[in-house]
């Protein structure tokens, strides 16, 4: 990882002042760089980690951080990881034109790899997150969503990116067909869990450990799978009251709908998914002899489901 801060430092190199301001304002403020990090395990579960998987892992990292700063826009955010967003700092238009950049910077890093599976694999992982986005901006407000649509967005939205960086790293190492599907099928069930995860935290999380205001999909008019159950499982009235506080984005009512979501045990529910997907992650590993970097795959998972923050 030290090794993918330098080519962060790097590829980060423009002869626009305001594009290094905010790429290193975005890129060092203080993420988990979990899917760079994957890309070297899943590497070094395929036969090792070699240079070029530090330079997907920086691909990866450029992609990821390019939606956040076009998801913050989108969600008029101010607060991620504990500090103002750019868009907040910088304003809009520099958030989404930097966006771009890092696209961009991105498409050009994989193409000096000159591997067209590379190419192809990144190609349609971006598409398919843009068409997650776009469908999570159509089911905001809607009440009537039901939980295999709320998955889908998280498999486009979210998990896409973790399943490609797992099958990069396997690609890389020229990985058997089985192998790669492996790590592919651990990435998209890891990323599902992690989100799923991320949801209970916005509404549970310390907000000064989560890096973020709490109740911001409620606000934003998210209806996450905790919401989406407690308006299935509860008694009408109250669920009247979580549809309305998520049609107003009434924040006002964070505390009424938490006790609706406790009564109900819609955490204990989506902590429950989110354990069955880390289980399915870590299944897809059987192919795989025991050793370091499997237990760390399998370590990982857990964590996923177990954290705080």
């Amino acid at each position: 990882m030290q090794q993918v801060d330098v080519v962060v430092r790097q590829s980060l190199s423009s002869q626009v002042p305001l594009i290094n301001q905010i790429s290193e304002y975005i890129i060092h403020s203080g993420g988990k760089r979990l899917r760079p990090a994957l890309v070297l395990m899943s590497g070094d579960l395929a036969g090792g980690v070699t240079p070029a998987h530090h330079e997907l892992a920086v691909i990866i990292e450029f992609i990821h951080t390019a939606t956040l700063l076009h998801d913050d826009v989108v969600d008029a955010s101010d607060l991620r990881r504990g500090k103002s967003t750019a868009n907040h700092v910088y304003g809009n238009p520099a958030s989404v034109l930097v966006g771009d950049f890092l696209y961009s910077r991105a498409f050009q890093m994989m193409v000096k790899l000159q591997n067209m599976r590379v190419m192809e694999i990144l190609a349609d992982a971006t598409n398919t997150i843009s068409e997650g986005e776009v469908l999570q901006l159509l089911n905001v407000r809607n009440i009537g969503v039901s939980e295999q649509d709320y998955l889908q967005v998280i498999h486009f939205k979210t998990a896409k990116l973790f399943e490609a960086a797992t099958r990069l790293g396997a690609v890389q190492r020229q990985a058997s067909p089985a192998h790669e599907e492996a790590l592919a099928t651990y990435g998209m069930h890891l990323g599902t869990a992690f989100q799923l995860i991320d949801d209970v935290l916005d509404l549970t999380g310390d907000s000064g450990k989560i890096g973020k205001t709490l109740g911001n999909d409620l606000a934003e008019g998210k209806v996450t799978l905790p919401m989406l159950y407690a308006i299935q499982q509860a008694p009408a009235t109250q669920a009247d009251l979580v549809k309305q506080a998520l049609l107003e984005g009434q924040v006002a009512q964070l505390e009424q709908v938490l006790e609706i979501l406790h009564a109900v045990k819609a955490f204990d529910y989506v902590r429950s998914v989110a354990q069955k997907e880390a289980l399915l992650a870590c299944q897809a590993l059987d192919v795989f002899e025991p050793g370091a970097a499997k237990q760390a795959l399998l370590d990982l998972a857990q964590f996923s489901v177990s954290r705080q923050q």
